[in-house]
């Protein structure tokens, strides 16, 4: 027998199969991984086939040097996933199989965890006999005496009840009187003990109307439904009442989440309903947690999936649902390669494993209720809060009139006066201030000089740690000292501009002191299970205000949270990209959701200073279906997605002319193109060759070529040739193409 072999080597060159001699009495399987030669050197690599012969002599063949697992660590869906997402993205298997992996199991860089274990080797009723015959040894009659109820018990327990009892295990050992093992440990993430199941509350009709929609189909494996719900709904009783039912079937179920602030308040929730069944992945587990709770769901031993973008890939067998929570959400695309959105493979996976989908979302995206309304999806509305508890009230507050009264402080007289009563009745506020850092930029007031990163073309921030004010980069993480003058013309009027998270939580410090302050952003939850502390703190009520970016606008859940408030409601609407607003309207309209979730009515103060724009009033009303109108109109008229197809092909290199000179040559093969194609350039509206507007990133400069073509069938060739140019070979610098990406800066 043959093996046709991937090779994990990503490059065109050896983007195909290669076939290698399985050795007598070597037993392998369809996605098993394995060690096999490869030129001078081993490498690793996936069977993907199996055959009788082959075009290559005998004479050059070479055999498989060894399986580096007993199991097939790629299950045929996934290995079927990895060749369509392959042909999706034009790159070789060999990439996006390397999806479906935990990283570090290439290369061998985590291993199984084991430790010592000891256990009787006699009948509990010759313990007494064998501990009289161990003389004065007090050590080794209590390791027998603890060892009396036949269990194996780990030896790092027996530690702490035995001083120094290694010399005393061994000589028992000898003796025949214990037998000392290795067992495997699980690296489980935050622990493994066991949680009590709590029990499940009345439906509210809504939800019971969801049900009875989703779970026919569920049975039959198939459906694709979009679940509109507003803030507070109890769309995640939903999820868990299908996952229950997908058990109840022999299926394993699968939810993701966007952002890792959301996943262990949603491991809480289906922990205390289905205990150790439940496994988590995402990015910040170690990487032996990581491994081990991809084994637990390979094994089968943990049936539902609960992570962000990449769990998506976890092998779940029979698997029977997918659902996408926040599917609005931009975090499930990955601009990384091979670049991949995470809600098109849940679909794809659903098509393939005859498994349900659910996209949920107070505030779907634009381009996913266009498609419910086309029939693409089932769209189920879930438009009251349970318990009928009402939707927070909303105060927008005109930042003009603020300043014209004298108030320069980052808080209106409003929110001051909320947030003081919510502090005096023991409740607890949660303020957005979607900037981190103490200050947007620093300029020079004399030459108008803005302190730029020496590596982006972008101004740094300034942030004050530990009474230290340093300019930090939020791309790359260049860091410099905040200059004490200006160096451009030497002069020493610096001023500090706009306000970010940092700024927000010392004004709260001296408006309110002795009050608990919990601030979230990228640089407070850095570190492992940084996001799960600070939402304990909180949570706990040791904290009682928490201040953060838009890490904490979506999905969480704090009853005692009374108060909202948005600090600065324009910073997203401005920005120079088509989606500022749908992204500004479910930015503002999920914060606003985290008020009024408990016993007591919820209080928001927007703070703006475009009060009458339709975004903020539409926000301020949680008024989705008119947003959406006025926005899908808008989109129509201008022709952008999803109307069209918004992409780029942009050069990045080390040396700013070679970027230049490789995005000119890229437009040329574009244009020559669309002259050999009439038909491509019927469908292209717009071709714009010209510096990024984010010119150097990370010490590279950066051209792109814009386009803008319409959706149509013959559209998809030209963007298929784009992507092939993309992939070639361009001396000196980085080439990629971008279907419809997150920004276009």
């Amino acid at each position: 027998m043959l093996a046709q072999v991937i090779v994990d080597i990503v490059h065109e060159n050896v983007a195909h199969t290669f076939t290698y001699r399985i050795p007598e009495g070597m037993t392998l399987f369809v996605g098993q991984r394995v060690e096999v030669p490869f030129g001078p050197r081993k490498k690793e690599g996936v069977v993907v086939g199996f055959a009788d012969t082959c075009d290559v002599p005998e004479e050059k063949l070479r055999d498989i040097i060894a399986p580096l697992e007993d199991y097939p660590a790629i299950l045929p869906c996934l290995l079927e996933l990895a060749r369509q997402m392959a042909e999706e993205a034009h790159c070789p298997l060999a990439e996006t199989l390397r999806l479906m992996l935990p990283a570090e199991m290439r290369g061998g860089r985590v291993q199984v965890k084991r430790q010592p274990m000891a256990r009787l080797a006699i009948p509990p009723d010759k313990v007494d006999e064998a501990a009289a015959a161990q003389g004065r040894s007090a050590k080794r009659r209590k390791i027998l005496e603890l060892l009396r109820d036949g269990e194996a018990h780990p030896v790092a327990a027996l530690k702490l009840l035995v001083r120094d009892p290694m010399e005393a295990l061994h000589q028992l050992e000898r003796m025949g009187l214990i037998t000392l093992t290795q067992a495997e440990v699980l690296r489980r993430p935050g622990g493994d003990a066991a949680e009590a199941v709590a029990a499940d509350p009345a439906l509210t009709a809504s939800q019971q109307e969801a049900l009875e929609v989703i779970l026919p189909e569920l049975a039959k494996g198939r459906g694709k439904f979009l679940l509109h719900g507003v803030t507070g709904s109890g769309k995640t009783e939903v999820f868990i009442r299908l996952v229950r039912e997908t058990l109840r079937m022999g299926k394993s179920a699968m939810i993701l989440v966007p952002e890792i602030a959301l996943t262990p308040q949603m491991v809480s929730w289906f922990r205390s309903r289905f205990g150790a069944v439940a496994a988590v992945i995402h990015s910040r587990l170690s990487a032996g947690e990581r491994f081990d709770e991809w084994r637990r769901i390979r094994r089968g031993d943990a049936r539902v999936v609960i992570g962000a973008r990449s769990a998506v890939f976890a092998p779940c067998e029979r698997l029977g649902l997918i659902v996408v929570d926040e599917e609005h959400e931009t975090t499930y695309l990955s601009d990384r390669h091979p670049r991949y959105d995470a809600r098109q493979v849940a679909a794809w996976r659903c098509e393939n494993e005859g498994a349900a989908l659910i996209l949920a979302s107070a505030t779907p995206s634009i381009l996913s209720f266009a498609m419910a309304r086309r029939g693409d999806y089932t769209l189920l509305e879930m438009p009251h809060r349970v318990h009928n508890r009402p939707m927070p009230q909303v105060e927008i507050v005109d930042m003009r009139q603020e300043l014209e009264n004298g108030n320069r402080s980052v808080f209106s007289a409003v929110l001051h006066s909320h947030l003081r009563a919510c502090m005096q009745r023991g409740e607890q506020a949660m303020l957005l201030m979607n900037r981190r850092g103490y200050n947007s930029f620093i300029s020079c007031r004399s030459c108008g000089h803005v302190m730029k990163c020496p590596n982006c073309d972008v101004s740094m921030t300034y942030h004050m740690t530990d009474g230290d004010g340093r300019l930090h980069c939020h791309y790359c993480g260049h860091a410099e000292s905040s200059p004490d003058k200006c160096p451009e013309c030497g002069s020493r009027y610096i001023r500090y501009f706009g306000a970010g998270t940092q700024k927000v939580e010392e004004e709260l410090k001296r408006l309110f002191p002795g009050v608990g302050i919990v601030r979230m952003d990228v640089d407070t939850t850095s570190g492992k299970d940084g996001h799960q502390k600070l939402l304990d703190e909180f949570r706990s009520g040791r904290a009682r205000i928490l201040v953060g970016t838009q890490m904490i606008a979506k999905g969480l859940d704090f009853p005692r949270v009374t108060l909202v408030g948005v600090v600065a409601a324009d910073m997203t609407l401005n920005l120079p990209d088509y989606r500022s607003r749908e992204r500004t309207f479910q930015l503002l309209t999920q914060v606003a959701g985290r008020a009024g979730r408990g016993e007591i009515p919820g209080q928001v103060v927007i703070q703006t200073y475009k009060p009458d724009d339709p975004v903020i009033l539409a926000s301020a009303a949680q008024d989705y279906r008119t947003f959406f109108h006025q926005e899908f109109d808008r989109r129509r008229k201008g022709l952008y997605p999803p109307f069209t197809i918004m992409a780029r092909l942009l050069a990045e290199a080390s040396d700013a002319k070679r970027a230049q000179e490789t995005a000119q040559a890229l437009h040329q093969r574009c244009v020559k193109l669309l002259e050999e194609h009439p038909r491509w350039k019927k469908r292209t509206l717009l071709m714009l060759l010209e510096q990024a507007p984010v010119g150097m990133l990370r010490g590279k400069a950066r051209w792109h070529i814009q386009l803008k073509l319409l959706v149509h069938p013959e559209t998809e060739p030209f963007v298929a040739a784009l992507t092939d140019m993309a992939r070639e070979e361009h001396p000196g610098a980085d080439v990629y193409f971008e279907y419809n990406p997150t920004t276009m800066m």
